[in-house]
């Protein structure tokens, strides 16, 4: 009772802020090419990144798409550029945010770009010219690319003045939204009820098998009745279909930051890791069946490393000189950029890149089919 209480502001600033966009006092526009959302109502650690890549990867392999200029908008998070930026492979997680920079390292033959604003980003993306003349590109650093020809939002489904054409909202099976409280009590950022906006749910970092029986029960806590797991669909109590989908982390190889990478230290026991992502309890359990890790970094998600991190490291890996030190795919975009990294750590850092996968080749058509649809 005292949490609804304390929270009560807050959530009733977000019911009028959503009550202006849907009677229309306050303006959603669409972009001029199909737009497909990524987002979540909570604050980070459900996967948007390595679901947009997901995406990426369905796009360019399906034949009506591989001709086209596919584009991804991020917002960039904790980078120091203004404005809106198109990402270069060269660039660096400061100029243009760390998930980003991962996401055109990956894809260099995609756009990407950050903005603030998904609405600008989407009209500079699909009006590049504007980049030579219009003052909010003022500062944009690289101002030639292509015509965008389909967007993928990384992280936008509560920007309502932009409306997708297709939504996706992801939420962590260890931690569901309906156990969760808005912010600052709990985790969510968005309310609940928002989930009924999307054209499908997507949970994220599952058991690599979930039973019928499982899948229903979800379906349920999140208010879909008559789901059915053949067509992984459920209907709201307004009379809404929408599909429901269940995705796990597959883990990589591991691959070297530097070049002088030793792949020799993949071999070892013992292992140091370090992150600065929202949650690496997945990843640590996934690496405690191959190493013992004998020191682990925790640090906050998006961390910036300084030199008494490096140094903290260094010390580890003096005390372990046979350990192989281990990050995250979006930490290894990040730790490039410090200038202050030993050789002695170089040959001997490596990241693990994940993708995510549908629990069934089934789910994964049927997800793939619908995008489809959304973007004839």
């Amino acid at each position: 009772m005292i949490d609804r209480i304390l929270l009560f502001p807050y959530s009733l600033t977000l019911a009028c802020r959503h009550a202006l966009y849907n009677i229309g006092l306050f303006k959603s526009h669409k972009a001029t090419v199909p737009t497909i959302c990524v987002g979540n109502i909570t604050v980070g650690g459900t996967g948007k990144t390595p679901h947009t890549e997901m995406i990426l990867r369905m796009l360019l392999e399906d034949e009506r798409w591989q001709d086209k200029n596919i584009a991804v908008l991020s917002r960039g998070y904790k980078r120091k550029s203004k404005g809106f930026q198109q990402v270069v492979v060269d660039g660096t997680a400061e100029d243009f945010g760390d998930e980003p920079l991962q996401i055109k390292r990956k894809f260099p033959q995609v756009t990407v770009a950050v903005d603030k604003s998904r609405k600008e980003g989407c009209m500079f993306l699909t009006n590049p010219e504007l980049l030579q003349t219009s003052k909010k590109a003022a500062r944009c650093l690289y101002k030639d690319m292509p015509k965008a020809d389909i967007i993928v939002l990384d992280d936008a489904f509560q920007h309502r003045a932009l409306k997708p054409d297709f939504s996706a909202v992801l939420i962590d099976y260890n931690r569901p939204v309906f156990k969760d409280h808005l912010m600052p009590i709990g985790r969510l950022r968005d309310l609940p009820s928002r989930l009924s906006a999307a054209d499908a749910l997507i949970v994220t970092k599952c058991p690599t098998y979930i039973d019928d029986g499982q899948r229903a029960a979800w379906a349920a806590d999140l208010g879909l009745k008559e789901f059915d797991p053949q067509t992984c669909e459920g209907v709201r109590s307004n009379g809404k279909r929408q599909k429901i989908f269940f995705t796990y982390i597959n883990y990589d190889t591991p691959q070297a930051v530097y070049p002088e990478g030793d792949t020799r230290y993949l071999y070892a026991k013992r292992l140091i890791l370090f992150s600065g992502i929202a949650n690496d309890a997945p990843l640590r359990h996934f690496l405690c069946g191959e190493y013992k890790i004998v020191k682990h970094f925790n640090f906050p998600d998006h961390h910036k490393f300084t030199r008494s991190d490096i140094y903290s490291i260094r010390n580890a890996s003096d005390t372990y000189p046979t350990s192989v030190i281990m990050t995250t795919e979006k930490d290894c975009q990040r730790v490039r950029d410090c200038k202050f990294v030993p050789g002695s750590l170089k040959d001997r850092m490596f990241h693990i890149p994940i993708k995510v996968g549908f629990l069934g080749d089934e789910d994964r058509n049927i997800f793939k089919s619908m995008l489809a649809s959304f973007l004839k």
